[in-house]
């Protein structure tokens, strides 16, 4: 089992930043990727990005591409997402995910994640 724990979300101002971080414990003896999706109220979750064991293969959303950079720490088995120029439509429940399956790739679908946080908030004023 693999337990994961967000930090970070928040309520800033448009054009704001927040830095989200996930934390995982259990079994992160075995690599992993790790994506981070969102989902605001009413609408369905949406990938924000993924990374891959490895770093070295990172997908992001069309919608954060150039705002939202997503960063490892092996040693601390933490990855960062770090969010600028917020706008209102950030506004959501941003959740962290793990895929042990697969973790050489930085999967974009929900599906492909088998362990998920509880969630962080982030809330964008205007």
């Amino acid at each position: 089992q693999v337990q994961l724990v967000e930090s970070g979300g928040g309520l800033v101002q448009a054009g704001g930043s927040l830095r989200l971080s996930c934390t995982a414990s259990g079994r992160t003896y075995r690599p992993y990727a790790m994506g981070w999706f969102r989902q605001a109220p009413g609408k369905e979750r949406e990938l924000v990005g993924a990374i891959n064991a490895r770093g070295n293969t990172i997908n992001y959303s069309d919608s954060v591409k150039g705002r939202f950079t997503i960063s490892k720490d092996n040693a601390k088995n933490t990855v960062y997402l770090q969010m600028n120029s917020l706008t209102p439509e950030d506004t959501a429940v941003y959740y962290c995910a793990v895929d042990i399956d697969l973790p050489w790739v930085a999967g974009v679908a929900g599906n492909d994640y088998g362990y998920w946080g509880l969630g962080t908030q982030v809330t964008v004023s205007s």
